[in-house]
């Protein structure tokens, strides 16, 4: 037994030809031999070819948002949050939403998202941007918006409708961010006291898929207050623990965000403050103003004057509130930007315009003011006229009629009267 394990150990004794993972100096010749006879042409080719690609066309790298090509040296730096979406306007008669298209090429459209696109100035809007030739995600949750608003899109291939808060976060892929969700009014927003926690989510959205992102804020960030008429450069006078300071503060609040994300996070922002809007698809009974004065006088009702009817608003038509959007949103300044008409009528002259427009014999009813009601209110609106080539077109007198339009039909079921939509001239807030 001994001697076949001796036997055994020794046959397995590695040869002097057994295998070796170490390389032979006659193998490695043996390929360089064969790479030079065989593969030389080839490789010489291949060079050829790379060195005529690189010296014919420049070394870039080229990145294409919203149909816009920007091409950038290698020696430069890519700053993708800061990347344009489009070419930007100079003047006002030139404006041309997207950039200029060079003759025979057609625009591409961008994907854009519109949260509270369901509601009455995000209908108004998303009509706009698919009209334009975008794609248009509609985000709401209908607390306030309308799936009628937005059915005439239903089977359009470049729009979507999610049914979503915003409150809680979401993902998607699009060039822009119009934020609009939030209800406007006092029965709405005294109910449902929150805007803040939705601006921050979607600012996250902004910043994680670099899209540009665009505040609608509201006149109400100046309170009550004590310059008249308002400039962007006005803080404000506003009580921060009233009952409308849900409203007024939070929207206060998004505009910090805003900013706070564009310096430190380098998201492309834009914030518009708008001021009193009326039109078609607007909440019949939201508390609003116009709205209210509008469904009484239908109704036969007497018109609810609050206080001593001499507190002042300014009244823009939503197709003018839509333009001066979409150009703030296109255009290169960040802002805040005033976007009203400043017109100024008091409640009463409101009221006898009502009163003109759909019944003469309407009575005017007064009751106590409510808390914090703001005496005046108007906007300079300079600073757009200057930087965004913007002002409102239609008067109170021309816009009301298509409003009372639409409101017949929705409060009787008129079928013969057309409904209104917003007017080829130009293109939430509350009292």
């Amino acid at each position: 037994m001994g001697s076949e394990l001796t036997y055994r150990r020794h046959e397995s004794q590695p040869t002097s030809e057994s295998y070796s993972p170490k390389p032979s100096w006659t193998a490695v010749t043996g390929v360089a031999r064969y790479m030079l006879r065989e593969r030389l042409v080839f490789l010489l080719v291949g060079i050829a070819i790379a060195t005529s690609v690189f010296t014919v066309i420049p070394f870039t790298t080229t990145t294409t948002t919203g149909g816009i090509t920007d091409a950038y040296s290698i020696s430069e730096p890519v700053q993708l949050m800061s990347t344009r979406r489009s070419v930007y306007p100079t003047g006002f008669d030139s404006f041309n939403l997207g950039g200029k298209i060079p003759l025979g090429l057609k625009r591409k459209g961008l994907r854009i998202a519109v949260t509270g696109g369901a509601g009455f100035v995000g209908s108004h809007l998303v009509d706009r941007l698919i009209a334009r030739g975008d794609s248009v995600i509609v985000v709401d949750n209908f607390f306030t918006g309308n799936k009628d608003n937005v059915m005439h899109h239903f089977g359009n291939p470049r729009f979507e409708l999610i049914r979503h808060d915003v409150v809680e976060p979401l993902l998607l892929e699009v060039d822009q961010i119009y934020h609009l969700a939030c209800p406007a009014s006092p029965v709405h927003y005294k109910f449902n006291p929150t805007n803040v926690v939705g601006t921050l989510n979607m600012l996250g959205l902004a910043k994680r898929i670099g899209a540009r992102f665009l505040l609608t804020s509201t006149s109400e960030v100046y309170g009550d207050p004590l310059q008249h008429p308002q400039v962007e450069t006005y803080w404000g006078n506003v009580n921060p623990i009233g009952v409308r300071s849900c409203y007024d503060e939070g929207k206060r609040t998004a505009e910090t965000l805003t900013m706070d994300y564009n310096r430190g996070a380098g998201v492309e922002v834009r914030i518009a403050r708008i001021f009193n809007t009326y039109g078609p698809r607007m909440c019949i009974d939201d508390g609003r103003v116009v709205s209210n004065f509008v469904a009484q006088a239908l109704r036969k009702e007497p018109l609810t004057v609050y206080g001593d009817g001499k507190q002042t608003r300014s009244f823009q038509y939503v197709s003018d509130l839509v333009e001066g959007l979409m150009r703030l949103m296109e255009g290169e300044h960040v802002g805040p930007f005033n976007l009203g008409n400043p017109g100024e009528f008091t409640m009463l002259e409101l009221a006898q315009v009502v009163q003109e427009t759909i019944d003469p014999n309407a009575k005017i009813e007064f009751k106590p003011n409510t808390e914090d009601d703001p005496h005046k209110r108007k906007p300079d609106i300079t600073k757009a006229k200057e930087l965004l080539g913007w002002q409102p077109k239609v008067p109170l007198r021309k816009g009301l009629p298509m409003m009372v339009s639409d409101f017949r039909q929705r409060i009787f079921g008129d079928q013969n009267t057309p409904a209104a939509t917003t007017t080829s001239s130009s293109s939430t807030a509350m009292p």
